[in-house]
């Protein structure tokens, strides 16, 4: 099986070298790589060029799309559109795979479970430091605060086109809505897989100071009502309670170098 990772990036010149440098380092593993840019007014394509010899000199197709967008959900849509591989992940570009073996470790998942979707934990990092880990557990409703961490989310091609891609009108949680709505709602065949697939910078688009997260909490309620659901009223604080343990834990993480 082939994966497509797709890096959504706007102005991301000082992160993107970590992330680009995390898929080239894979191994025993086919897959292809697309940077989506949104026109980013920085370095952030040149750096992004400035890899590609080292794909070529390794069999990997690399591509580079850059142009403006209307965000980030856009931006991962037109990727999804472009891949050629069965399995499709997402990789942002402040965050990056937390070992060489990730996309071969799903590969085999895959080809194991024969599911629609597959996913792993999550480690947040501040400072270089563990900062919360998301060990994701066995499917749970999400009705009860559970979901899988998106960057360590993977979804076959067909399960996008015959599921649909991320909604624009669903805010910053697009993310959020299209797991619901495959796992939730269309009840999508899914894994987990108790393995550190990504090291996430803790401050990301949907976790960056208190006017996002309010509006995350509306977001949430769209991407319910989105699907013709209404979510009981804990929901909500189910989710803000799951977080709690994953600052403890985290404590006792190791980093791979």
């Amino acid at each position: 099986m082939k994966i497509s990772i797709i890096t959504v990036c706007y102005n991301s010149e000082k992160t993107i070298s970590k992330t680009i440098e995390s898929v080239l380092r894979q191994t025993n593993a086919l897959f292809e790589y697309l940077i989506i840019d949104g026109a980013s007014k920085d370095n952030t394509v040149q750096i992004a060029e400035s890899y590609r010899e080292q794909f070529v000199q390794k069999g990997i197709a690399y591509h580079i799309q850059s142009e403006s967008d209307k965000g980030i959900y856009d931006a991962m849509n037109k990727g999804i559109r472009s891949a050629t591989g069965d399995i499709i992940g997402i990789l942002n570009s402040d965050d990056r795979y937390a070992t060489e073996d990730v996309l071969s470790t799903v590969i085999d998942a895959f080809e194991r479970t024969q599911t629609e979707t597959i996913y792993g934990n999550l480690l947040y990092i501040k400072n270089e430091q563990p900062y919360r880990y998301w060990r994701s557990g066995k499917f749970h409703t999400f009705k009860h605060g559970w979901m899988p961490p998106h960057p360590a989310f993977f979804v076959t091609k067909d399960a996008y086109l015959k599921y649909g891609l991320y909604r624009l009108d669903c805010g910053v949680n697009a993310d959020y809505e299209f797991m619901l709505r495959l796992l939730e709602k269309e009840n999508a065949t899914t894994c987990w897989v108790d393995k550190t697939f990504v090291y996430m910078a803790a401050g990301g688009t949907s976790d960056n100071g208190i006017n996002s997260r309010i509006q995350g909490v509306v977001d949430n309620k769209i991407a319910w009502k989105a699907n013709g659901m209404k979510p009981p009223f804990y929901t909500v604080y189910w989710k803000k309670i799951r977080k709690i343990p994953q600052f403890l834990t985290a404590k006792f993480i190791k980093m791979e170098k």
